[in-house]
């Protein structure tokens, strides 16, 4: 009879338990959604710095290569002059071009080093007014003054048709004024018909009416320009 009262007690409180409501379960959507796009808008400026980066000295190789080549058909024209000493003023001239091009190609490798350089020591050193960044502990987020008076303009569906419903997310660009000087969609509605992408373009230029408050160093003292994320809920 006890073990009967105990399990009756236990279960009491289970059965008592509520279900989540609609309202916290949009809450923990919301709450996810912003976890996820702060993910996103990282990944997308660290990969826009490390393609910079990458292009820099893709091109610094090509010019190294490029002046090795010249250099070895310099020697190997060199060589022919040598071997044939009572050649003409065509050899002469071959190898001043090929000295020329020779000396252009390390110009221009010495030219894309420095812009190498000068790119490193812009991503080790500490951002300064207007530069663009990436969000983190040390950062601000821009806070949007009049997100809840944007409204993505929707074409009116069919009679049978019902509108598209779903989130969409856009990342945008505020500049350290506060205001949006680009948009890109992150993440639009399920499906691939007209509606949804019709939907999706509406969002992405409501984005742009978005006024922020710029994002700040901690102190509040240097603004940035910052990638953010912006959500609608299509209803």
């Amino acid at each position: 009879m006890r073990i009967a009262i105990a399990l009756l007690l236990i279960t009491l409180p289970l059965a008592a338990a509520k279900k989540p409501t609609p309202a916290q379960l949009q809450a923990q959507v919301k709450q996810l959604t912003e976890e996820r796009n702060d993910l996103k808008q990282r990944l997308a400026a660290t990969e826009d710095i490390q393609q910079e980066l990458a292009a820099a000295q893709k091109a610094r190789d090509l010019s190294r290569a490029e002046a090795e080549a010249a250099r070895k058909e310099a020697d190997e024209l060199r060589a022919t002059l040598q071997e044939n000493k009572g050649g003409g003023d065509a050899i002469l001239k071959d190898v001043q071009a090929a000295r020329q091009e020779a000396e252009a190609a390390t110009a221009e490798a010495a030219k894309l080093k420095a812009e190498n350089q000068e790119l490193r020591s812009k991503v080790n050193a500490a951002p300064a007014e207007g530069d663009l960044v990436v969000l983190g502990e040390e950062i601000q987020p821009a806070r949007p003054l009049n997100l809840n008076r944007v409204t993505p303009r929707l074409k009116s569906s069919g009679l049978f048709s019902s509108r598209p419903k779903g989130v969409v997310v856009v990342n945008v660009l505020v500049s350290e004024k506060g205001e949006v000087i680009a948009s890109r969609l992150v993440q639009g509605l399920p499906g691939d018909g007209p509606d949804e992408k019709e939907a999706d373009a509406a969002c992405v230029e409501a984005a742009k009416k978005v006024v922020f408050d710029p994002a700040t160093s901690k102190d509040g003292k240097i603004r940035f320009k910052v990638w953010q994320g912006v959500g609608f809920y299509l209803d």
